[in-house]
């Protein structure tokens, strides 16, 4: 049973790689912007990712804090409800702060590496 698992897996890896060796002696690199692929470097790819997800936690935050002010103000004086908004705040302006200082980290390194200046 075993041998045959094997043998299986063995014929499937054997015709991935041709068909892979296949598509890739027919790709052209001029052509890469018409398939819809991004143009830009692996460099530029990542820097936009991480653009993206620092944004997303930076919002994450923001409304993290509105939802915790929301409990805050819906607590009407029990004092549990009023901590858990006072945690839920705290937390939400420590994401904010982690994230601001995410963007700030990466644009100082990526101005060190790329020889610029900070200020």
């Amino acid at each position: 049973m075993g041998g045959k698992i094997f043998s299986a897996a063995g014929l499937g890896l054997a015709f991935l790689f041709t068909r892979s060796q296949t598509a890739l002696s027919a790709w052209d690199p001029s052509e890469a912007s018409a398939s819809g692929l991004p143009d830009a470097s692996i460099y530029e790819i990542i820097t936009n990712i991480l653009d993206w997800l620092l944004t997303i936690v930076g919002v994450v935050g923001v409304i993290g804090f509105v939802i915790a002010g929301l409990m805050y103000l819906t607590a009407a004086g029990e004092d549990k409800k009023i901590e858990t908004a006072k945690k839920a705040m705290t937390n939400s302006i420590i994401g904010v702060i982690v994230a601001i200082c995410g963007v700030v980290v990466l644009r100082a390194v990526d101005t060190m590496l790329n020889a610029g200046y900070l200020f």
